[in-house]
């Protein structure tokens, strides 16, 4: 028996990574963890601005009528729905990277013409670290407001006709909070097999599960391909 795979991120990337998923033969049950909500920010004078930094789309999606001020800057984005996003809003997409910022800094960015950047992020993000020359302006425009699991997702993991249930995990707050719900729930971790985008990930989770696998790349079809192997073929019990 296949394993049903639940996906925890907020909407709309839910029903997206969903439909993704169910394309791949997988049983996808949307079971949002959060739900995203905007943060206040005061944006800085464009003429101080050379280009942006986006990693989510939900940066674009909540930073409001600010974001005009920006229009004529390049845009370094993470991920084609973030350029995608991006290009919506009306911002001229200068490079769109995979896996992470920091990829970006690294690989993308014109550190000679772009030295003065605005990085419009949630307010779980990582730190990064600059090229040499290179200034940041940081704006919290976005956070993810945590909801408890759904009852569904919860009867789904105590359901003993199933082999067990697999979890898809798109961030660490995603994560730390499910371990908490579990505990809150009092809810059997042995049966769950979690499918993490990366390691910092898989061990913001804890252990005591079925197994912890872990995406040879940090981007949404690396995942949802090892998903597919973890639903097809039930995962042993140890870290994979």
């Amino acid at each position: 028996m296949n394993l049903p795979l639940l996906i925890l991120r907020p909407e709309p990337g839910n029903s997206a990574t969903c439909a993704q998923a169910a394309a791949l033969g997988i049983e996808a049950v949307a079971a949002p963890l959060f739900t995203i909500a905007p943060v206040a920010w005061d944006p800085p004078p464009p003429d101080g601005i050379d280009a942006l930094l986006i990693g989510s789309a939900n940066a674009l999606r909540h930073a409001g009528p600010s974001l005009t001020t920006y229009a004529d800057k390049p845009a370094y984005v993470v991920g084609e729905a973030t350029a995608q996003a991006a290009r919506a809003a009306g911002l001229r997409v200068a490079a769109v990277g995979t896996g992470g910022l920091q990829g970006v800094l690294d690989d993308a960015l014109d550190h000679v013409t772009h030295r003065r950047l605005l990085r419009l992020a949630g307010q779980e993000r990582l730190t990064l670290t600059l090229p040499p020359g290179v200034t940041m302006v940081e704006h919290v425009v976005y956070a993810a407001m945590p909801l408890p699991l759904p009852s569904g997702a919860a009867r789904l993991m105590l359901a003993h006709a199933l082999p067990g249930v697999a979890v898809a995990l798109h961030s660490a707050a995603a994560a730390s909070h499910l371990a908490s719900e579990m505990v809150r729930l009092d809810l059997p971790r042995h049966r769950l097999h979690l499918v993490a985008l990366g390691p910092r990930i898989a061990a913001a989770a804890g252990a005591g599960w079925a197994a912890i696998h872990t995406a040879p790349a940090p981007d949404e079809r690396s995942l949802l391909a090892l998903a597919a192997q973890v639903c097809h073929t039930p995962a042993p019990r140890g870290r994979g």
